[in-house]
């Protein structure tokens, strides 16, 4: 049974499944700093000073607590909409889902290039070639 497992997890494809995933944390981490580090600031400001991270509705706040963060929501346990932690969910998709379209599409047109080419093959040689280099190699071994 361990080696069956063991040609199972080494096999090609599930090293190259285990580097994607791997590489898909990464560029998921990077996507995520850079819309809400940067894409969402900028777009808060340019809105008017909106702060998309804190933007969320009290759904619920039955001691009447200040609630000036989502964060300060949860500490004390207030229930909330959170708008604008949906809003950078959606950018992050729709960024992550455009960089692997373009990926895709990059794979699909190197594979159709790919298939294009022709393939460059030589044609078996006739009867006549055939019989020709046997003579020829009869005379070449033929004593003198």
């Amino acid at each position: 049974m361990f080696k069956e497992f063991r040609d199972f997890a080494i096999k090609g494809n599930m090293i190259d499944l285990a580097i994607g995933v791997i590489i898909g944390a990464a560029f998921g981490a990077i996507v995520s700093s850079i819309v809400d580090d940067i894409f969402m600031p900028l777009i808060g400001l340019i809105i008017g000073g909106i702060d998309f991270s804190n933007l969320f509705v009290v759904l619920s706040n039955p001691d009447n607590v200040a609630v000036p963060s989502v964060a300060a929501a949860k500490a004390a346990g207030v229930a909330t909409l959170n708008i604008g932690l949906f809003i950078n969910a959606v950018v992050k998709f729709t960024i992550i889902a455009f960089v692997l379209f373009l990926v895709v599409k990059a794979i699909n047109r190197l594979k159709r290039q790919a298939a294009a080419e022709p393939v460059q093959t030589t044609a078996a040689p006739s009867k006549e070639e055939v019989l020709l280099t046997e003579i020829r190699d009869a005379l070449r071994n033929a004593p003198r």
